[in-house]
């Protein structure tokens, strides 16, 4: 190879040094006083930035707003430092920060900083986001007032040059404008150097020149060169922005002052589904997709590393483009690239020159190259037409300058070299010589302390386990040997016994395996034990305390969780929120601690890994605030058969009586809970008497509860007391002690404050939802049904009787009371129009939801929830614009509500009159305020002209029932389909279309509220004869946005059945759904317990519920269940239809189609 070919790029500067020896240093100051741009050109064809060189769907044009965390140390100190973590105010330990504020001035640095270090693991998008900087900066978005001129280099390429003067450096960057030197480095402030990489090569940046005697000319080795500008010592002014993996930047960057540390998290939920909706150009396809990951926590979470978004979409376009539905079941990332490896390769035979291919990428990455040229490939026997091939599948790009190609995806090359070292340890003549030859050669890439940073070894990790043998097997045609897998994965983990590599890299590669036993000897950690296993769990990597672990993102957390599961001696885990410290668990345990903010998706994750727990006992989320969607989750992981928790704490998490109402059902469906403490809650009166229903059933094992008695009313302490003396085994205490406040002393014995405070102000911020159904969907509902009385239809006049206190819900009108004792309410539906009119709000507030008129006894109702369709989830309304409109005999009065929540606003001890909720605007910003919306699809059945009714119309009951009847007396009938998943916005204009060429007046249709008493707007789509299945869209006018797809099959029509104006109690009795669909329900229902807990104590008594769970199979449990039917009424037929109809809701619809049904039934409030 010559010295060309070693040295690719060596700049053209040095090459006219080298050739012309014998000019004076007049003509060098000339030479460099030429425009950077004219060097630039002369360099063009050498200069390689494969990193920069990507194809239409790439990362980085499909780049997405990235979470940055703004903290006051690298990762991994914040253990380190524990004993004074805590002295930190909770903004300086850590908060979200947005691009544009990387340089600019915070609370601990008040000057503006020079330099910003980007961190964080492998392929979460520090690269992405250091040449988005560059680029927006050139297109004059971002920090044009701060910085003159900005330069990236990649420092993997740079490690390739051996010297290099300031000016040839600067020469480097390819967008570097046409200036002079001097004019560049005339104002070094304003200047901006980019050194992306800046730990991958195996480089000591000193500082060598401390009296700033170097001149731009004057060439050096170039980690010299680098150590000069991270030492100041040469343009101190100049600000730089360095990405790195590693955390100890200090060991090979001894000048490094203070810098700014920001962590890159990765993608947002928003930001997966932006980024989704970018790759896929048909927006039929970005949703399906989307969907799909929604649909998998496991692959949503992995989606938040930004370069397995690109992974999944890849995978996921591969199967659409050849016609199939998309579907991926993918658990790590490993098993994603075997997917779209042996999709990549279908129809193609190509196992040797896979293997060869394998092989270059190895060389590649033991050289630090990421560009071949064709000589490589015939190097290692691969020909053009191979070559080719490659290219046609996507797994290698062509460089469309240097004429060279690579990967196309810098983790796919180190997938395939990884691949690479699984071959070559596979034949048997080598023994396990390939292995100490494999590890080596790691080393020598990677360095002993950082293998298990390196993306080859994780890959190699999930590889080496037993489901990469077995797909490799599937890939390449040939048998793989599991024990020599199984022996480098361990012989790397005796490689690292004299180094501390960081806990949570370790774990990702034992996460990538998926196999149990690799995971359960190497989670002997926690317990300190000598165990019989390869590798000497006593050496020092394996004694490093790792009890205390920041997971700052969701797969993070992800990979801890699953790995505590094979770790027999951990029996507690907590997780601490925003830093905030609960009490000191008793070892052996496990702390997490999180400095971003807990989503609902981060809730999913924890709570779905430990559906099985293995060994882990006690769980402590106190001080986290949970949503009404946490405790769901939750609840059903206390439902699942794996799950042995026996204790759980959720102090101060911003309880009410609304999370009782899924808490409390757990009490006896939980095999294993025996004790709870929900101290720091507002539950009030109602969430404990509602606790106390569940504690008196017998299945109920809790053997102790704590509560906060103080707020409780006389009535319940005495029903609380009475409930111990019934069962003597349950203690009931309020017992705030220091072991479950913040701990005197932190886990390094230093003295602590009380933060009682903190976590008061934390109950502030708790993220509340409105109570769900415990049952049907028609009625007012507790522990059970409450019918309600029409007087008067024509007015929508109705009266319900509340028989006790508790919380009453209608989940259709979504009205709810909360009742201090038995009432009789009477509810009406008004026109805004004829209130609203008469006053000069019209055009200062918006209507967002019915208006109701209420009458109650006074001081009967604690709470009520008025329903509203603004979209809160998005962010863009600010709750102090909402506003509950009282009309009186004397005027309006405007109601500021206790609180607002996504569709609700509550009023507490509320007074009555016709009211509804408003929302304050400025006329200018009313067609930007998002809604919630619905669409509506009628149909008349003449079998050779079928016509169809859309409607889209805001998330209001009222309108609905108002369309309903009105459709219905034309002898229309509805089909039900999901409503847009997106807000949509009041005013705003959309485009009605179909599959086939159908007739659509009008095309266009405005989203607007009108009262129910008025006409509604929709579009009338005239079919023809329905012979095949048609698909309607509704997409924004403005942009084309696809908003709302449906797909209509023959199937969905059935004849209209003769109206039935109203059900009398003497009406003939038709025979019941559940009558006529007995043995269809008993063979076709699959998850038969969803259905019993509906019906427990409305249809189903104790000792009939255990019966029914008692069968072995799902057709014993349906004809148990229906061996009781014969006692039932027809309204417990009626319950037992709507919770067949909640929990198989697409079984009842087909056995509808099929029949023809008209469902006869007892009236009900919802229309």
């Amino acid at each position: 190879m010559s010295g060309r070919d070693k040295n690719p790029q060596v700049s053209s500067l040095e090459q006219q040094q080298k050739g012309d020896m014998e000019q004076d240093q007049w003509e060098l100051h000339r030479l460099m006083e030429r425009n950077i741009s004219e060097i630039h050109q002369s360099k063009r064809r050498e200069n390689l930035y494969p990193t920069q060189i990507r194809k239409t769907n790439d990362m980085l044009q499909n780049f997405t707003q990235l979470l940055l965390l703004q903290k006051p140390c690298p990762r991994g100190w914040e253990t380190l430092l524990w004993k004074s973590w805590h002295k930190y105010k909770e903004e300086e330990r850590g908060h979200l920060i947005e691009i544009q504020n990387l340089f600019c001035p915070s609370q601990e640095i008040q000057k503006k900083p020079q330099l910003v270090v980007l961190e964080g693991a492998f392929g979460i998008g520090k690269s992405t986001l250091a040449r988005q900087v560059r680029r927006a900066w050139e297109e004059g978005q971002l920090y044009r007032d701060r910085f003159q001129h900005v330069f990236y280099f990649s420092c993997r390429e740079l490690a390739q040059c051996k010297q290099l003067s300031l000016a040839e450096l600067i020469a480097k960057d390819q967008t570097v404008p046409a200036a002079p030197i001097r004019e560049i480095l005339s104002h070094p402030e304003k200047l901006l150097f980019i050194l992306d990489g800046i730990d991958e090569p195996a480089w000591v940046l000193e500082d060598k020149n401390p009296k700033f005697c170097l001149h731009w000319s004057q060439t050096q080795p170039v980690h010299t060169l680098l150590g000069s500008l991270l030492g100041k010592s040469v343009l101190p002014q100049a600000s730089l922005l360095l990405t790195a993996r590693t955390t100890d930047l200090k060991k090979f960057i001894p000048s490094l002052g203070q810098p700014r540390w920001v962590e890159v998290l990765g993608f947002s939920k928003s930001g997966r589904k932006e980024y989704i909706y970018k790759y896929f150009r048909e927006e039929r396809e970005a949703m399906a997709a989307f969907n799909l990951v929604q649909s998998n926590p496991v692959l949503s979470t992995l989606c938040e590393v930004p370069w397995v978004s690109w992974l999944v979409c890849t995978c996921l376009k591969q199967q659409m483009d050849r016609g199939e539905d998309p579907s991926l079941t993918s658990q790590t990332t490993t098993e994603l690239y075997l997917k779209y490896l042996s999709q990549a390769l279908s129809g193609h035979a190509l196992g040797n020159q896979l293997r060869a291919l394998c092989s270059l990428a190895a060389e590649g990455i033991c050289q630090r190259r990421t560009l071949f040229s064709e000589r490589d490939f015939q190097m290692q026997g691969l020909a053009d037409d191979d070559v080719a091939t490659f290219l046609k599948i996507g797994i290698l790009q062509k460089h469309p300058v240097s004429l060279s190609y690579s990967f196309a995806h810098l983790y796919l090359q180190e997938f395939f070299a990884a691949m690479s070292y699984v071959l070559e340890n596979n034949v048997p003549r080598h023994g396990y010589m390939s292995v100490y030859r494999t590890v080596e050669a790691l080393k020598e890439v990677y360095g002993r302390h950082d293998l298990f940073e390196a993306p080859t070894v994780r890959f190699l990790f999930g590889l080496s386990g037993k489901r990469g043998i077995r797909e490799m097997q599937n890939i390449f045609a040939c048998s793989l040997l599991q024990k020599t897998g199984l022996y480098l994965q361990r012989y790397i983990l005796k490689e690292t016994q004299h180094h501390q590599p960081d806990t949570l890299v370790l774990l990702h590669c034992l996460y990538e395996t998926q196999d149990g036993d690799l995971p359960t000897d190497v989670m002997y950690i926690f317990q300190g034990t000598r165990v019989h296993a390869p590798v000497d769990m006593l050496h020092p990597v394996f004694q490093k305390s790792i009890n205390h672990l920041v997971v700052q993102t969701d797969v993070e957390l992800m990979v801890v969780t699953f790995c505590i599961k094979f770790c027999h001696h951990v029996k507690r885990l907590q997780l601490n929120a925003c830093g905030q410290q609960g009490h000191t668990l008793a070892a052996p345990s496990m702390v997490l601690s999180r400095w971003t903010p807990i989503t609902n998706t981060t809730w999913q994750v924890l709570f779905s890994t430990l559906e099985f727990t293995g060994s882990l006992q006690e769980l402590d989320l106190s001080g986290n605030p949970l949503s009404q969607y946490a405790v769901q989750s939750l609840c059903s992981t206390l439902r699942c058969p794996g799950c042995q928790l026996r204790t759980l704490w959720l102090v101060n998490c911003g309880l009410t009586f609304s999370h009782c109402a899924d808490l409390a059902p757990v009490l006896s469906a939980s095999s294993s809970l025996t004790e709870l403490d929900l101290q720091l809650n507002d539950l009030g009166d109602l969430g404990v008497r509602l606790l106390c229903q569940w504690l008196r059933i017998p299945a109920c094992k809790l053997r102790i509860l704590r509560l906060d008695l103080a707020p409780l009313s006389d009535p319940v302490i005495m029903e609380l007391r009475a409930l111990q003396t019934e069962n003597p085994q349950l203690l009931i205490s309020s017992t705030w002690k220091p072991h479950v406040m913040v701990p005197t002393k932190n886990p390094g014995g230093e003295e602590m404050g009380d933060s009682l405070t903190s976590f008061k102000q934390q109950r502030l911020q708790s993220e509340h939802r409105h109570m769900e159904p415990l049952g049907t969907e028609d009625d007012f509902l507790d522990q059970s049904l409450v019918t309600t009385e029409v007087i008067d239809r024509e007015r929508n006049l109705y009266r319900v009787q509340f028989p006790v206190d508790g919380s009453y819900h209608c989940p259709n009108i979504g009205l709810s009371f909360v009742v201090t004792r038995a009432v009789t309410i009477e509810i009406g539906f008004c026109a805004w129009s004829q209130h609203l009119d008469k006053t000069p709000l019209q055009d200062s507030h918006m209507v967002v939801g019915p208006l109701f008129d209420i009458k109650a006894e006074q001081g009967a109702v604690a709470a009520v929830y008025l329903p509203h369709f603004v979209d809160l989830q998005e962010g863009q309304v600010d709750t102090s614009w909402f506003h509950v409109a009282h009309f009186q005999g004397h005027g309006m009065v405007l109601e500021v509500p206790a609180k607002v929540e996504q569709g609700y606003t509550v009023l507490e001890n509320p007074s009555f009159s016709p009211m509804g909720v408003l929302l304050r605007i400025m006329p200018a910003v009313r067609n930007f305020i998002p809604i919630t919306s619905v669409t509506l699809i009628y149909y008349y059945l003449n079998l050779q002209d079928v016509t169809l009714h859309l409607y889209l119309i805001p998330n209001d009951w009222t309108i609905q029932k108002a369309i309903d009847e009105q459709e219905m007396g034309f002898q229309f009938v509805r089909i039900h389909k999901p409503p847009p998943v997106d807000s949509l916005y009041i005013g705003s204009r959309y485009i009605v279309s179909a599959s086939k060429n159908l007739e659509i007046i009008p095309k266009e249709l405005e989203l607007c509220y009108r009262s129910p008493r008025e006409s509604q707007l929709f579009s009338e789509i005239s079919v023809g004869r329905m012979d095949s299945e048609i698909k309607l869209h509704i997409r924004e006018k403005k942009n084309g946005n696809l908003k709302w797809e449906a797909l209509l099959k023959p199937g969905d029509l059935r004849p209209a059945q003769p109206m039935i104006s109203t059900v009398h109690k003497d009406a003939p009795t038709l025979p019941h759904f559940v009558d006529q669909h007995r043995e269809q329900l008993v063979a076709r229902v699959t998850s038969v317990d969803p259905l019993l807990d509906k019906l427990h104590g409305l249809v189903l008594s104790e000792e009939q519920y255990e019966a029914v769970r008692a069968e072995a199979t799902t057709q014993d449990k349906m004809w148990k269940l229906f061996s009781f039917s014969r006692s039932w009424t027809r309204v417990c037929k009626e319950q037992v239809y709507r919770a067949l109809e909640k929990t198989h809701p697409y079984l009842i619809m087909d056995l509808l189609g099929r029949s023809g049904d008209v469902f006869v039934g007892s009236s009900h409030l919802s229309g």
